[in-house]
């Protein structure tokens, strides 16, 4: 039993009538202009003639990110997924229809048994696609399809770059959802959830069905909740007591197992959904007969015979709940014009308590900062956006998908001042742009302050539900450290609230300045055979470092210290310590309660992150970009110069470097030749190119290591906001410089590889960027690479000609050999045999010349002379080489064998099967010598052969010949430039040249 029932049952065939499939464009076809009765409680935007439609971005990841792509776990392929939303975009704006995707960015407290629960599937469906590709190393089937790693933050950043309204809800997801719907007047929901259901929305639509067809159309299926009431004989308020009663996050059906007693319901498996929809119809018939939800009392009387019954007042917070996402709960529960609060309420910082007043920064301290404007980014401005779409444009100037001028459109209308609907306003305003500036500004009370506090009212009886025993658990805090609760400036919890209302900010930076508390999802590795440390663990110092940025850490000790030194404070006082509890999972936690982390500061003087996200001068923009480097390991001169890591690849190149500065060595050698190679590949930005293109092999590690990259994007992502976004948000897009398809088949190529050119296809430019990206990354590091392990042994012998060690015999013969006296007192080694089976010689080796006393036992000087034939001495056939269809000689060998003869030669033996040849490595040496010898007459005669040639972009062009610019390109003529000579180059945003800095030292 469970809510989600109710959608099972919306969904199934004995609802006749209950899902439809329907049209969008169609239907936004016979949309006509209306507009709604003036309300003076509250205001709704006029409804145009457009089909305005929410989607709930959890319910449809799999749709946005473009379907089931056969190669989703090799860690995404974001340039397709960047196509398949310009094409739907296309066709949603040719349709006449406008979206807002809603993105959950909320850390609902009371849910953490469901968001356990959800991890405990996808931990399951991982390891279920983990051990498809470790036995058949083909792609897994879509039935355990699992998002990729980023995907979230990738969604918010293509759509935003598309034009699309983005938005990330704060307190409760479905309240804000369904209150937005219902405030701005749209006319549908996209979503799967019963929960909606409940809600009764406008027009209820299917995400999991929507479908972009090649005809043009956007197909999906529309639910019929007044289908639902019709044949379940029931009133949309009897629906919210029913999902109740279903059992949900508030009142959970494990405490409802009484009532499902008494009413005689079945229990539902998966293979047992027909059980649902009886339990249904019987719940429902049960719920006809209770009193109306406007009598709270007598409705809790008749289901749980008692007002005094421990589970009444969860079952009255859940049934008004869902009273409240109603349209007639939404009227009832919302705030009227002039009693808004600021919504710097909404997201309280916790109180100070004890010892913390005296580590707080006073409030004349930094009265500069008080003066600096506090309406968004200072590094986000429209000059800094105009010159970053032109280096996206660049980038993407060989793209497909660079060709959709989604965001170059918002940028010129935001200018000129030109919108065509009040929600394209709303929505361009949402995406960052506002009256010609980038910058997010205070929002109007309808546009944010009206429904942040409308949901404040409709969760007003969730937020007050206690606890969980495991949340209460980890509250507890070490007794012999400093902890403190740092208070966050309201400016900052302003801009952070309105960035993450917009989509701008990752939700992660909300949780930690509002509740000091995240949580980590499971992510595609093996538990069972690891070869590289947890991901989450990889990247635990670089949260420390993003926490101590968030909370001021270092300006908080540098008071502490202060006041030491004028013995305001104790000297035994310790620093003062930030704690943030992380919910992740591991064996010895299986999410029973959250780790406690420090933050741990930069080893610099890090300004105050009011400072950081709203200085203005050119030293806090080089502080902002010095801060996003030190986090990432990655404060050196090299990455910032664009000669040897361009901008778009920033981001790419960091995440590497930190990788690679690990105490134990995660990655190998050609796996970070992989990364480089299929970044700089031109094909990385041709979705048809990845499509057509097939993988021989798809192996667990690498899909390990793209999830550890790309986990390594989504924290630098987090990092570069904390921050103050140094680097534009363009030139972070992870379809710039990656896909999980093409890392796959470079990977690939780079384990068979001789060397870095043929990766590179004989492309002599692609590796020359290669290699000094590589030692932009490289540089300084005291690099470690982890090792290739030995390829298991399978107890198959490698030759099908070589017996099992303990069937080879042991001939000692002895010698009848010339030589040195030495030499002629050491027994002879086995000299070979044969194996027989039943009489049947099924296989025969050669002589086995190994080691004894530590010297390498030499071959006959016969073997020397004429290793593939010619009298052999000793009783040796042949030369010590069997032939396939002759006793001792290839070509006139073995006494008379000629060709291959059958003719046995002095001591030879009978015609044997086929063998493998046996030449030491010194008789190839001798051989090598004694041909090139031979060849000392010819010296002067110059030999014809074939010239070594490189691809360029004048065409092929002998090796000797390529000259390589400082810019990386080639041309012929000339000897080639070494890629490590010390050029000058112009450095990459804060990134000073050279003579400037060599004339800072000076002086």
């Amino acid at each position: 039993m469970g809510v989600d029932d109710l959608q099972t049952f919306l969904e199934s065939p004995s609802l006749e009538g209950g899902a439809v499939s329907v049209d969008l464009l169609k239907i936004a076809r016979n949309v006509t202009q209306r507009q709604q009765p003036h309300n003076t409680n509250r205001k709704i935007r006029p409804i145009g003639n457009k089909l305005k439609l929410i989607v709930d971005a959890e319910n449809c990841l799999d749709r946005l990110y473009g379907g089931y792509f056969s190669d989703w776990a090799c860690g995404g392929q974001w340039n397709r997924m960047v196509q398949f939303l310009s094409l739907l975009t296309q066709a949603i704006e040719r349709g006449n229809i406008e979206l807002a995707v809603v993105f959950n960015g909320t850390i609902e407290q009371c849910r953490i048994n469901e968001w356990i629960a959800e991890q405990a599937n996808v931990r399951q469906k991982v390891g279920m696609v983990l051990k498809h590709i470790n036995t058949k190393g083909t792609p897994p089937p879509k039935v355990w399809w699992t998002p990729p790693t980023c995907l979230r933050s990738a969604l918010r950043m293509a759509l935003r770059h598309l034009g699309v309204t983005v938005m990330c809800t704060m307190d409760d997801h479905h309240q804000e959802v369904i209150a937005y719907c219902r405030e701005y007047g749209f006319h549908g929901l996209l979503a799967d959830d019963a929960e909606y259901a409940a809600f009764d929305p406008p027009r209820y639509f299917s995400s999991e069905n929507l479908k972009l067809t090649y005809k043009g159309s956007i197909e999906t299926k529309e639910y019929m909740v007044s289908e639902l009431t019709k044949t379940l004989k029931i009133t949309h308020e009897q629906v919210c007591i029913m999902a109740a009663l279903l059992g949900n996050f508030l009142l959970p059906e494990s405490e409802l197992q009484d009532l499902y007693k008494k009413l005689n319901l079945a229990k539902v498996t998966a293979e047992t959904l027909q059980n649902a929809e009886g339990n249904i119809k019987k719940l429902a018939e049960y719920v006809s007969t209770l009193p109306s939800p406007s009598n709270m009392d007598a409705l809790v009387s008749a289901v749980f015979e008692s007002l005094e019954d421990k589970r009444s007042s969860k079952f009255r917070q859940s049934v008004q709940y869902y009273l409240n996402g109603t349209a007639s709960g939404f009227l009832k529960y919302c705030t009227p014009p002039g009693k808004h609060t600021k919504l710097k309420k909404n997201v309280k910082s916790k109180p100070k308590k004890g010892p913390a007043n005296t580590d707080q920064t006073p409030n004349n301290a930094k009265s500069e900062d008080q003066d600096l404007d506090t309406s968004g980014f200072a590094s986000e401005t429209t000059e800094q956006e105009q010159e970053t779409l032109q280096n996206y444009k660049q980038a993407t100037a060989h793209s497909v998908i660079g060709e959709f001028d989604g965001l170059d459109g918002l940028i010129n209308n935001a200018q000129n001042g030109k919108f065509d609907s009040p929600l394209s306003s709303d929505s361009s305003r949402f995406n960052g742009v506002s009256n010609g500036s980038v910058s997010s500004g205070k929002p109007s009370a309808s546009a944010s302050g009206s429904r942040v506090n409308i949901l404040a009212g409709t969760t007003n009886s969730s937020t007050s539900i206690p606890a969980s025993p495991k949340a209460a658990k980890s509250n507890k805090s070490t007794s012999y450290v400093h902890l403190i609760t740092p208070s966050v400036s309201p400016d900052v919890l302003r801009t952070a609230s309105l960035r993450h209302q917009k989509g701008l900010m990752a939700p992660l930076i909300l949780h930690v300045l509002s509740t000091q508390e995240i949580r980590l999802p499971c992510l595609m590795e093996d538990e069972g055979n690891r070869e590289f440390p947890p991901i989450h663990d990889i990247y635990q110092p670089l949260r420390q470092r993003i926490y101590a940025v968030l909370f001021n850490l270092h300006h908080l000790r540098y008071v502490h210290s202060k006041k030491k030194e004028a013995n305001e404070l104790p000297d035994n006082t310790p620093q003062p310590d930030i704690i943030v509890k992380e919910w992740i999972y591991s064996r010895s936690n299986p999410y029973q309660c959250p780790e406690e982390v420090k933050a741990d500061p930069l080893p610099w003087a890090v300004p105050t992150l009011q400072r950081l996200w709203f200085g203005p001068s050119v030293d806090d923009k080089r502080r902002r970009m010095r801060a996003l480097l030190s986090c990432l390991n990655s404060d050196t001169p090299l990455i910032l110069n664009t000669a040897y890591v361009p901008q778009h690849m920033l981001m790419m190149a960091c995440v590497l470097r930190y990788i690679m500065s690990q105490d134990k060595p995660i990655m190998r050698r050609h796996e970070l030749d992989a990364f480089l190679c299929h970044a700089f590949n031109p094909n990385l930005m041709n979705p048809q190119y990845l499509q057509e293109l097939t993988l021989n092999v798809v192996t667990s590690r690498g899909v390990q290591l793209a999830a550890l990259f790309m986990k390594g994007v989504d924290m630098a992502l987090i990092a570069n906001d904390a921050c103050g976004a140094p680097l534009p948000w363009l030139m972070c897009c992870p379809w710039l410089y990656f896909d999980g398809k093409l890392f796959h088949y470079t990977l690939t190529r780079s384990s068979h590889a001789k060397n870095i050119l043929e990766v590179c296809e004989n492309y002599i430019e692609r590796v020359v960027k290669v290699e000094r990206m590589r030692k932009a990354i490289l540089e300084g590091l005291d690099v470690k690479f982890a090792k290739v392990p030995l390829p298991p042994f399978t107890g198959q012998p490698m030759l099908r000609s070589i017996p099992p060690p303990h069937c080879l015999p042991n001939m000692n013969l002895q010698s009848t050999r010339g030589g040195p006296a030495s030499l002629r007192q050491r027994p002879i080694p086995s000299r070979g045999g044969q194996l027989q089976v039943a009489g049947v010689v099924v296989g025969s080796w050669g002589a086995n010349y190994g080691y004894q006393g530590g010297v390498r036992q030499m071959m006959p000087s016969s073997y020397h002379h004429n290793p593939r034939g010619g009298r052999g001495r000793g009783g040796q056939p042949g030369g010590g080489y069997q032939n396939a269809f002759g006793g001792g000689g290839g070509h006139g060998g073995g006494g008379g064998g000629g060709h291959g003869g059958g003719h046995r030669g002095r001591g030879g033996q009978q015609n044997r099967r086929p063998g493998m040849p046996t030449f030491p490595v010194n008789a190839r040496k001798n051989q090598a010598n004694k041909k090139r010898n031979t060849n000392k007459s010819n010296k002067g005669q110059k030999q014809p052969g074939v010239a070594l040639t490189v691809r360029t972009d004048n065409g092929d062009v002998p090796v000797n010949d390529v000259v390589i610019s400082e810019d990386g390109t080639t041309g012929a003529g000339g000897k080639k430039e070494d890629c490590t000579k010390n050029v000058e180059h112009k450095g990459q945003g804060d990134g000073p040249c050279k003579v400037e800095s060599a004339a800072a030292s000076s002086n």
